[in-house]
């Protein structure tokens, strides 16, 4: 068949209304549907990967494992591989505890983390292949107790948007009142105090965002999120050891423990509890039963042979639906988002889907999949986010289309997710004054102090000083003093690393009482101050 030169597309465009670009792809697409092997332009990749690569990449994982292993002193990980619709990799590594002679096997089930958005996208997926809602259904229609702080975004916000982090919450809206021990309803209901960015323009990575969406399609199944990814899911694929409920992960015989860093390694914390956030981060799995919902994914959901879930219902969740990071010049790729998806493009020009997640609590996990090549990799440790998991991946995906990593990975993604680990907080490494000024009388700030979003703040007498108690969990942390109406704490938890400090500043005395208090660490968007 004779090609017709450019010339002659672009007159045939204009004559037919289109461009040349569009006169191109549509006369290649017919050439694809003409013959197979001619793949349309959005599809067509220069770099061949042999199939003997591709061997040699899965070879050498156990060695590439073990490297990064030694080298980031993490307790425990697990590795699988899939090809096609076959699990070709899939080993243990290390210990489930550092305190126990106990191993990681392939079905040592882990905390997920941010994996259960993927996986919680595939369930709405489902959900949408029945017909029951659709991406672009508006939340209002399912939940109509959940609100915004603009009424029109509140009418119009739908799961897809809610599921691309462009609904304009703030980042990780609503984290920090997880982080207080407020439940799923209650962080929900006061996220309709937090101010928006402009709605579906502005890309903001939100848990609860996405939660509320995952709660809305459960209500219209007349169930519970838990049990919709139970049956809808887990059950189908035969994911025995997967659940999205913390109490079946802590029943678990064979599960690895969270750590968390202390001095030169690691010990045992087990701290994390997420269930608040449930369909975003809430959910544990072992990287066997992660190889069978990717090959459910890489077969563009097809179940051994049969259609699991419909094509048209997967594919808006695995392919870009909003620019998640910006290309920082003209010569670098953007980053992208699906739904509960991260979609990019490898330098070898290859589309990839995937997502990772991070528990400053004890979990970093992550996987990867290039669908051109029927190829994923999961990864899950029982350690923080330390750059380990993401550089097994990519140095296994460079192995995979080049031969051999293109660079030291490790070091690289240190560099990079190292300062999600380190503490917060403005006095951070700042001496205390030699001679500070005097506190008053301790009874100038004792009683109770208020707010929209975080509810009471109460100041007490503790421990011969003053304590401060916040939240429904009740946790009273202990109040040094800095500097005259300035004391500190030392939160620990999701928002606030091991080595965080908190100012905790008490102003406007009227007849020796403190009127207001200022909570550092709650105090990222403004929220932080509390009125007697």
């Amino acid at each position: 068949m004779k090609i017709p030169g450019e010339r002659s597309l672009a007159l045939a465009g204009r004559r037919f209304g289109l461009t040349v670009a569009a006169g191109i792809a549509a006369f290649s697409s017919t050439l694809h549907a003409q013959d197979a092997s001619i793949p349309p332009p959005s599809r067509y990749v220069a770099t061949e990967v042999p199939a003997a690569q591709i061997d040699a990449a899965i070879a050498g994982l156990d060695k590439l494992v073990e490297d990064v292993m030694a080298r980031s002193g993490i307790p425990g990980l697990a590795v699988a591989v899939v090809r096609n619709d076959e699990t070709v990799y899939a080993r243990g590594f290390g210990q489930r505890r550092v305190d126990a002679e106990d191993a990681v096997d392939p079905d040592t089930v882990f905390l997920l983390a941010s994996l259960s958005k993927p996986l919680g996208a595939t369930v709405i997926a489902s959900q949408v292949a029945k017909g029951l809602v659709e991406w672009d259904t508006p939340i209002a229609r399912l939940l109509p107790w959940f609100v915004l702080s603009d009424p029109w975004v509140t009418e119009h916000v739908t799961i897809g948007d809610l599921y691309a982090h462009r609904s304009g919450l703030p980042d990780h809206a609503g984290d920090d009142l997880e982080d207080l021990g407020f439940d799923r309803r209650e962080v929900l209901e006061r996220l309709a105090l937090l101010p928006l960015s402009p709605f579906r323009s502005t890309y903001a990575y939100t848990n609860f965002g996405l939660t509320a969406a995952a709660e809305g399609v459960a209500e219209v199944v007349g169930t519970s999120w838990e049990r919709l990814s139970q049956d809808a899911l887990y059950e189908p694929l035969g994911m025995t050891s997967t659940s999205s409920l913390n109490a079946d992960f802590l029943e678990r015989a064979n599960r690895s423990s969270s750590h968390i860093p202390q001095g030169d390694g690691y010990v045992v914390a087990d701290l994390r509890q997420p269930d608040a956030q449930s369909a975003a981060g809430g959910a544990s799995s072992s990287v066997n039963d992660m190889a069978k919902w990717m090959a459910l994914v890489l077969q563009d959901g097809k179940l051994g042979g049969q259609t699991f879930i419909d094509p048209d219902a997967l594919i808006p969740a695995i392919t870009a639906q909003m620019i998640s990071s910006p290309s920082s010049s003209a010569d670098a790729r953007a980053g992208m988002y699906g739904f509960g998806f991260n979609v990019g493009i490898q330098p070898s020009g290859r589309v990839s889907i995937g997502h990772s997640g991070a528990f400053v609590l004890g979990a970093s996990t992550t996987v990867s999949m290039i669908p051109s090549l029927g190829i994923g990799i999961v990864v899950l440790t029982n350690a923080p986010p330390v750059g380990a998991v993401e550089a097994i991946a990519v140095s296994f995906l460079d192995e995979l289309q080049f031969g051999a990593p293109t660079r030291d990975w490790l070091a690289a993604f240190q560099r990079l997710i190292g300062p999600i680990m380190e503490p917060t907080g403005e006095l951070v490494g700042v001496a205390r004054p030699s001679a500070p000024e005097p506190h008053r009388d301790l009874d100038a700030y004792l009683g109770v102090y208020q707010n929209a979003y975080f509810g009471d703040l109460e100041i007490l007498s503790f421990e011969g000083g003053l304590g401060l108690v916040v939240g429904p969990a009740g946790n009273v942390e202990r109040l040094a003093h800095w500097n005259g109406d300035d004391f500190t704490y030392r939160p620990f938890d999701e928002s606030g690393p091991k080595g965080t400090i908190s100012r905790v500043s008490f102003e406007g005395f009227d007849a020796s009482q403190a009127r207001e208090v200022v909570v550092e660490h709650l105090n990222d968007i403004g929220f932080g101050r509390f009125a007697r």
